[in-house]
């Protein structure tokens, strides 16, 4: 029994960490030992690189948002990588680039969004290379509040913050984003975040790395840059706007494949390969414990049924894991008890960790992504 106690605190204690210990500890250590960005007000020249596969419902607002940045048109060009479009993608961002000289249409053979980025990142020439996703909506100044981070010559990445827009349906995402994007902004200060966003963010030129095509920017791109001896930042001045997946159900497909695309490097541990203690223990905590969420619920479930017949601790543990898995119950059958809808969240993306891993050990990375539901 005495091993079985073992298992079950020491699972209990990394869901407290990962979810309210490190948060907290995070914070705290960005208020005491800060470690600002010296940013200043410039403008080297940018690509705006758009990877879009059959997005011909939303490329048009999409460079007409990107056309009206506040940034120098003459530094500012603007390339959609459009991934084996069979829709009217290519013919709708060709109609434009005749008119707009600073909008070019990249016609890539569908191999994934990675493939798409790195074959227009070596066909422009730019100072710095910023991202954004088709379905997206930048502020105004959003691309001076990326770019005035670069004047700090430790800054290699710079990830914007993502406002995530009501989609009127069952979807949960807002909630969990805001205190997501308050983590990043604590690890920012420290050093460097632990993941940006595919919506918003860019990357000096001389340190993009041409990752292999089945994995993603989002989470590669910081910790690598950071093994060698880069920062990668936040910047919640840099603001994009995009709708969030009509329904939890939608949301959790998404989320499996964000997984099932990061846990080659949790497997493979490189992403603990040569980086600070401060920046590895983040790294730990956000993202390993995280994406093995599931596994760690059911360890813990499991030994509080074994463990029910020895103590009031057990018990109480148990009934409170039955408790939330009912909440998520009513949250499923739309029942309306305060929580529940969050209960229900949590659960869909605690399975998805579980589903996320599966995927990966049975088929590995998918090379190619597709479209969130209700997004558009």
């Amino acid at each position: 029994m005495l091993a079985l106690e073992i298992i079950f605190w020491t699972s209990l204690g990394l869901i407290v960490w990962t979810h309210l210990g490190y948060p907290l500890a995070t914070g705290l250590l960005a208020r005491l030992r800060p470690h600002p960005v010296a940013k200043a007000q410039i403008e080297p020249s940018v690509v705006l690189i758009v990877a879009a596969h059959n997005e011909d419902t939303v490329i048009l607002r999409r460079l007409e948002n990107l056309l009206e940045l506040d940034y120098p048109p003459e530094k500012l060009e603007l390339v959609v990588a459009s991934d084996g479009s069979t829709d009217r993608t290519n013919e709708i961002v060709q109609e434009i680039a005749a008119r707009e000289p600073r909008v070019h249409l990249l016609d890539c053979e569908r191999g994934g969004k990675t493939l798409a980025q790195n074959r227009a990142v070596r066909e422009t020439k730019s100072e710095l290379l910023a991202f954004t996703d088709a379905n997206t909506e930048w502020q105004p100044d959003a691309l001076r509040r990326l770019v005035e981070n670069f004047a700090d010559e430790d800054v290699a990445y710079v990830s914007g913050k993502l406002q995530l827009t009501a989609s009127d349906g069952t979807n949960r995402e807002g909630a969990y984003w805001r205190y997501e994007l308050w983590l990043r902004s604590n690890e920012s200060k420290l050093g460097s975040i632990t993941a940006g966003n595919g919506a918003i963010y860019a990357v000096r030129r001389s340190d993009y790395l041409e990752d292999a095509a089945i994995t993603g920017h989002d989470f590669a791109l910081p910790f690598r840059l950071v093994q060698r001896g880069r920062r990668a930042v936040f910047e919640p001045a840099a603001v994009a706007l995009e709708k969030e997946s009509h329904d939890l159900e939608d949301e959790f497909e998404r989320k499996v494949r964000m997984i099932t695309r990061a846990l080659r490097h949790v497997y493979t541990g490189s992403m603990l390969h040569r980086v600070p203690p401060i920046y590895a223990l983040e790294l730990f905590s956000h993202r390993l414990l995280r994406y093995e969420t599931g596994v760690v619920h059911i360890v813990l479930l499991g030994t509080s049924v074994a463990l029910i017949g020895q103590g009031l601790v057990f018990q109480i543990a148990l009934g409170l894991q039955l408790a939330w898995l009912l909440f998520a119950a009513f949250g499923r059958l739309r029942i309306r008890v305060p929580g529940a809808g969050i209960a229900y969240y949590y659960l869909l993306v605690t399975v998805a960790t579980l589903v996320g891993n599966y995927r990966y050990l049975r088929s590995g990375t998918p090379t190619m992504w597709e479209k969130a539901e209700g997004t558009r």
